[in-house]
């Protein structure tokens, strides 16, 4: 069983016929041996959001992506059929939509093509195979009454938990933004302390009563791969007060109309945006990272910064180990991956219909198919163990954006994803994910079946199946199936990520800074990485992120 590494990443990535590219004839013409202030490897969201500031700022900014086009895990493609636009990972953008980059509007992204969100309500479907249903509405009236027909004392427990957390989160919002130092009293503090370093487990087994409940806040609480058995997850409980709270919103066109509108912006602002370009090497001189090297043999020179999205596994062997300190190097050696993510694409002539217990069916944009509760104490050893028990199947997240944006397949049509998470190396080897999966794709499908029966064969005209490995395969920064980058669990998360002491951005060597999915928060459409990395490298310049934005 051999690990892929980056150089095999860089030899034999996948192509696939993505549907959005920002990149113009100029700026694929520029010379390598070109100068710039900035060069950022990779273009996933948060490096070209980094970027996006760096231009506005005035300073010449180059952007390298390896892949044909950008975006990492913000990108839609036309996958399974011409016309049906997937998003091949992400697809909810709430976080972003609440960073001061689009509620400030600090960059006019709606300008180059970005910003269209689409409410998504209901937010979230939950059906069950005995036939209960909990469906998660903006309206929490209308929510606790789906809440209600599974138990009404978990109505009651919801409808108190939304009240606290809406007190909660208002009163460290303002205590973060106190500008007289003098923060305000946060209501229950202890008691949150305790609850976040809860296992989101024991957590919602001490709330809720009833199994649906459980299994529902659980499996929507894990999607962002951290097995809720972990300890410091105790806030997946309040998944589903999040989703009634906040919404799901989704950008009108795809995911990846992200990307393009921040490489619109740079290349509006005088950088340069290339593809096909991945970076395989680190420029050091006199202990300075001066710029970067490529596959194809072209070299990047920056006169101030040198700004990173490689994955850290990948990134300390672009530069001589002495450079980064014993330390850095074995803490990166221990950082582990998150479980992998398998991901089925399908192109439908029907939306999913799920059944209602009153009567009926819903569709919706995003749906959760829950596995048995104790399902979620053997994730982290089937993970270690390599196997595959799909006679007990996992957990489905099922997103259909089309069905609140027509824009995303042809009239009448639909787009569906199905995601869970799998081991990545399988007893037999993750080699082996080429021979299966297919086999454990048919087995997931048909699952899913059982609660949206319309979804026949006939109905799926297309399709473009994701094992872990193909994942891996198409980016190196999902290292080992890990759509975001990396476990975010308590040894790699804040100061830890990606290394202990190394999460403000900065690298041990003078000059690169690192931002995206390895440094905090992780994982996610947020933009946070992104933008604090700017925030970081513009203060050193001698200047401030809040200088920058009042530019017009």
């Amino acid at each position: 069983m051999t690990p892929i590494t980056r150089r095999e990443f860089v030899k034999g990535s996948a192509t696939l016929p993505l549907a959005l590219s920002t990149l113009t004839a100029g700026a694929q013409a520029a010379m390598p041996f070109e100068s710039f202030d900035v060069v950022v490897a990779g273009a996933g969201h948060n490096s070209l959001l980094c970027a996006a500031y760096l231009a506005k700022a005035g300073y010449k900014v180059v952007v390298l992506e390896g892949q044909p086009t950008i975006g990492g895990g913000v990108k839609t493609a036309e996958v399974c059929r011409p016309g049906f636009k997937d998003d091949l990972f992400s697809t909810a953008h709430v976080g972003f939509s609440q960073n001061p980059v689009m509620k400030n509007d600090e960059l006019k992204l709606h300008d180059y093509g970005y910003g269209e969100y689409i409410e998504s309500d209901p937010v979230m479907h939950i059906p069950f195979a005995d036939g209960a249903a909990i469906t998660v509405w903006r309206d929490i009236d209308r929510t606790c009454e789906t809440i209600a027909r599974v138990s009404k004392r978990d109505a009651n427990t919801f409808r108190k938990m939304v009240a606290e957390y809406k007190a909660y989160t208002a009163a460290t919002r303002e205590a973060a933004e106190a500008k007289t130092g003098i923060a305000p009293k946060i209501p229950l503090a202890g008691l949150w302390k305790r609850r976040y370093a809860m296992s989101g487990y024991q957590l919602t087994c001490a709330l809720f009563e009833s199994d649906y409940m459980r299994r529902g806040t659980l499996m929507c609480g894990h999607l962002g791969s951290i097995p809720p058995s972990d300890p410091d997850t105790g806030g997946q409980a309040y998944s589903l007060v999040n989703y009634q709270i906040f919404g799901r919103v989704v950008p009108k066109g795809g995911s990846g109309t992200l990307a393009v509108a921040l490489g619109r912006y740079i290349e509006a602002h005088g950088g340069l945006v290339l593809t096909s370009k991945p970076v395989t090497e680190l420029i050091v001189e006199g202990n300075r990272c001066t710029g970067v090297r490529c596959a194809d043999g072209d070299s990047y020179r920056a006169s101030k910064a040198v700004v990173s999205t490689i994955h850290i596994k990948h990134l300390v062997d672009m530069a001589p180990h002495a450079l980064w300190g014993e330390e850095f190097l074995r803490g990166a050696e221990l950082f582990q991956p998150e479980h992998a993510m398998i991901s089925l694409h399908y192109a439908t002539t029907e939306a999913p219909r799920y059944p209602l217990p009153t009567g009926g069916t819903i569709s919706t944009c995003e749906a959760v198919i829950c596995p048995r509760l104790e399902k979620y104490l053997l994730l982290n050893y089937e993970n270690v163990t390599g196997e595959l028990k799909l006679d007990d199947p996992p957990g489905l997240q099922i997103v259909s954006p089309s069905v609140v944006d027509p824009t995303r397949a042809p009239a009448g049509c639909h787009t569906v994803k199905i995601e869970t998470n799998l081991p990545y190396y399988l007893k037999e080897g993750p080699e082996h994910w080429d021979a299966i999966k297919d086999q454990v794709a048919d087995s997931l499908l048909n699952h899913f079946r059982r609660f949206a029966p319309n979804l026949t064969p006939d109905k799926i005209i297309g399709k473009f199946i994701q094992s872990p490995l193909d994942i891996e395969r198409m980016n190196p920064a999902m290292w080992r199936g890990s759509a975001h980058a990396g476990a975010s669990n308590s040894a790699q998360s804040g100061p830890m990520r990606p290394v202990p002491g190394w999460g403000e951005y900065r690298m041990p060597i003078p000059g690169l800074y690192q931002t995206g999915a390895c440094t905090p928060p992780g994982g996610s459409v947020t933009g946070v990485p992104g933008r604090n990395t700017a925030a970081v490298i513009l203060k050193e310049f001698g200047t401030s992120l809040e200088e920058v934005v009042k530019k017009t």
